[in-house]
C-alpha cells in the first residue's frame, strides 16, 4: 500500500482524556483517517490530547509504546494517567509511577502553587521561568508539569504533566489533589508558602526580633522555613486557611 494512500483507524479516548477531543468524538469510537506510517504518539497529539495526559494505549488489545506504528484498521484505546495505580507489568510507556510525588508550576497559576505548599506538596514555581527551563527542571528533577498551556505538554521531551481544566486556583488546587490521588498525602503547614521550603518549629524566644510585639505576646508556637527564613504562627491567617483544608476535603470525599 503506497504513501499516497488514505488509510483508517478506530480511536476510542477513555475518561477525561475526553476533554481535549472534538465533541463529535468524546465518549465513542471515531475514524481517524491518515497516510502514511505515523507514530501512535503523532496521531494522539494530531487530535489534541498531549502525550503526558496518556499512561496507557491498546492497540487491538494489546498495550504498545508510543513509537508504535498506526496499521490500517487497527482499534486503539488511550487511557488516561494512572499516578494512584501500578500498572507496570502491562504498561510499556513509563517505567513506574511516581509514588513520591513533586510538582513545577507554570507562569500565571502562582497561587495553585501557594495552595499546594499550604498543604505540604513540593511545588516549585518562578513566574520567570520559560517553557524550556521548566522542561529541564521537570526532567531533570523528576517533577510533573501543572499548566493551562497545552503546547507544553505537547512537547516530547516532556514525560510527565497535567493540563489544568478549570481557571479557579481552588478549583485547580481540587484537580489535582483528585487527578493525582493525594488526599491521604496532605501534610498542611509543613512548607513555606513563600519559598516551598521546609517549616521547622523555633523557640519562642528566637523569633523576639522577628515579629511584632502584640504578635509575639499572644502566640507561642512558632515555626521557621529552612530556606528564607519565614516565621509563621497560627493567627487568623491559620484559622481561615485550616477550614479551607477542610472544606476541600469534604468536597472531594463527596465527589
Amino acid at each position: 500500500m503506497s504513501a499516497g494512500v488514505k488509510k483508517r483507524v478506530y480511536f476510542r479516548f477513555y475518561a477525561e482524556l475526553n476533554d481535549f477531543l472534538l465533541p463529535r468524538q468524546q465518549k465513542k469510537t471515531f475514524t481517524y483517517h491518515f497516510w502514511g506510517t505515523p507514530s501512535i504518539k503523532n496521531a494522539i497529539q494530531a487530535l489534541g490530547v498531549p502525550h503526558t495526559e496518556v499512561d496507557l494505549i491498546l492497540v487491538n488489545g494489546n498495550p504498545v509504546n508510543f513509537s508504535y506504528r498506526l496499521r490500517p484498521q487497527d482499534s486503539i484505546s488511550v487511557y488516561p494517567v494512572f499516578e494512584s495505580l501500578d500498572i507496570t507489568q502491562i504498561n510499556p510507556l513509563r517505567n513506574k509511577p511516581l509514588r513520591n510525588l513533586r510538582f513545577i508550576v507554570d507562569a500565571n497559576i502562582g497561587k495553585l502553587a501557594r495552595y499546594m505548599r499550604m498543604l505540604g506538596f513540593d511545588a516549585m514555581y518562578d513566574n520567570q521561568l520559560e517553557d524550556p527551563e521548566i522542561i529541564r527542571i521537570s526532567i531533570d528533577e523528576k517533577r510533573i508539569i501543572l499548566t493551562r498551556d497545552l503546547e507544553i505538554l505537547k512537547q516530547n521531551s516532556v514525560t510527565r504533566g497535567y493540563y489544568l481544566r478549570s481557571q479557579d486556583p481552588k478549583e485547580q488546587l481540587q484537580e489535582v489533589i483528585e487527578r493525582f490521588d493525594l488526599l491521604s498525602n496532605l501534610k498542611a503547614f509543613s512548607r513555606c508558602m513563600k519559598c516551598n521550603g521546609k517549616l521547622t518549629k523555633i523557640e519562642k524566644e528566637k523569633v523576639r526580633d522577628h515579629v511584632d510585639t502584640e504578635t509575639w505576646g499572644i502566640f507561642n508556637e512558632f515555626y521557621q522555613c529552612n530556606s528564607c527564613n519565614k516565621i509563621y504562627w497560627k493567627g487568623s491567617h491559620y484559622e481561615r486557611m485550616k477550614e479551607m483544608i477542610e472544606q476541600l476535603q469534604e468536597s472531594i470525599s463527596y465527589s
